[in-house]
């Protein structure tokens, strides 16, 4: 279907400024300007877009669509990284059934979407010895289901290590071939090339330093580039990892993970809270980069971690809202807003720009992934696009009306959003989905998730 939309107040491009109309035909941008008429030769659909600011969709760059289902478990709301895992994700995982991940999958793409949200990357680590194929595909069924682009980026450990969750809760890891058989099924049935792609496959050992072997991550790495697929993971979130890597193999986390070949410019990591100066030249020389959580971070009081620095020296900076066990949220504009904000209260209100963090949650997040015919508003691109409706009390005193959504934050109301022109709300309803449904369905869940545990 083609749509022409009309009247915005604003759009967030480079190339037209004071655009107020975009025309979209056969999934891509084909005009953006001004007074805009509809086309006799080919039909489209009018979006009236009075009272309404256009942005590139929001890319969220590491998520765990399973913690939708487990926020604010009473255990772990006042505990660090290590014991919370122990308390709250390692404690329900192997009680989570297909079900339940399609349910936490669903509410988890509801949350993004509602904040703006057109691409996940899933952190997605629910795998052990026995693991159900049916668990992953709940998940590839609910991006489907509701058009969100998904990266899945597959999670695996190949040993308890240091991680006091997985010997706790007796979860048994894979070994090396059941992760690489089981990412291949995976690579043919789901995975598309190119830059525009609805669905792509990553490879992602859950951690570096705490639950793989050396051996077990370059075998990783070279099926990933034997493939041309992308590689994340987590890594210096915490202190600990640096300590546990210069204990077990006497390195640096950052010289640990180049040796096992994880540094590059195909390579992303979550958090980097704690990178030193040596770290960051190392991420910047390599361009590995990040996806930058603040909201989790701060929840967790894992720290602050130095995006400044970072994008200084050159390292590619994303932005993602991590899983809503750590940050209840699940939005994307919350990170946006929280990003803009925590590093100018560090080093100045020189630090951050508006236009700067959108490009962060927007165009540098969809090149981090590989998704570069998305993430800004520009003729030819795919129409990945989302409507925030400004003409709300809230908004009204605002005289930088383009940029109300980010300065303002929390709550916002997207009126239209579109993912290769396919309209995912309408009129403010996430199309294909009940909210009192989704609602029971997910209390449900936690119900039977606390049964269960």
């Amino acid at each position: 279907m083609n749509y022409l939309i009309r009247n915005a107040v604003g759009i967030h491009n480079d190339s037209h400024p004071g655009a107020t109309d975009i025309r979209i035909r056969n999934g891509r941008i084909a005009e953006l300007g001004w007074q805009l008429t509809p086309s006799a030769a080919d039909p489209e659909t009018l979006v009236d877009a009075s009272g309404c600011v256009v942005w590139p969709g929001l890319v969220n760059t590491h998520h765990h669509l399973a913690q939708s289902i487990m926020k604010g478990v009473p255990e772990g709301l006042n505990q660090n990284l290590g014991d919370w895992l122990g308390s709250v994700p390692y404690r329900f995982w192997p009680k989570v059934t297909p079900e339940l991940m399609y349910h936490a999958a669903r509410l988890g793409f509801y949350e993004l979407i509602r904040s703006g949200t057109t691409t996940c990357a899933d952190h997605h680590y629910l795998y052990h010895a026995t693991t159900s194929p049916e668990l992953e595909a709940a998940v590839w069924q609910a991006a489907e289901e509701l058009g969100i682009r998904l990266v899945l980026c597959r999670g695996s450990a190949t040993e308890t290590g240091s991680h006091e969750g997985m010997i706790e809760h007796r979860i048994e890891p894979e070994t090396i071939d059941q992760i690489i058989d089981r990412l291949d099924a995976t690579r043919k049935q789901h995975h598309q090339d190119g830059p525009d792609a609805m669905k792509k496959l990553v490879v992602a050992p859950t951690s570096l330093i705490h639950s793989s072997s050396p051996e077990g991550l370059k075998a990783q790495a070279a099926w990933a580039r034997e493939h041309g697929l992308k590689m994340h993971s987590h890594l210096l979130e915490v202190d600990f990892d640096e300590i546990q890597a210069r204990e077990k193999y006497g390195q640096s986390a950052i010289d640990y993970a180049e040796s096992c070949g994880w540094l590059g410019d195909d390579v992303w990591y979550a958090h980097l809270v704690h990178s030193d100066a040596h770290a960051i030249e190392r991420l910047a020389a390599t361009g590995t980069g990040i996806a930058h959580c603040p909201t989790s971070n701060c929840r967790l009081g894992s720290g602050i971690a130095p995006v400044i620095e970072m994008q200084k020296a050159g390292v590619p900076i994303s932005l993602a809202v991590d899983g809503s066990a750590s940050a209840e949220s699940g939005s994307m504009l919350q990170e946006l807003n929280l990003a803009w904000l925590i590093h100018r209260a560090v080093h100045g209100p020189e630090a951050t720009t508006l236009e700067q963090v959108l490009d962060w949650g927007s165009r540098d997040g969809a090149q981090l992934l590989g998704l570069s015919d998305t993430g800004s508003l520009a003729i030819g691109k795919a129409a990945d696009l989302v409507l925030y409706d400004i003409d709300q009390p809230r908004f009204a005193g605002v005289h930088s009306p383009l940029m109300a959504p980010l300065m303002c934050g929390e709550p916002v109301q997207v009126r239209d959003s579109f993912v290769q022109g396919r309209r995912l709300v309408a009129d403010g309803r996430v199309a294909g989905l009940d909210e009192a449904e989704l609602t029971a369905k997910v209390q449900q869940s936690v119900a039977q998730l606390l049964a269960d545990a």
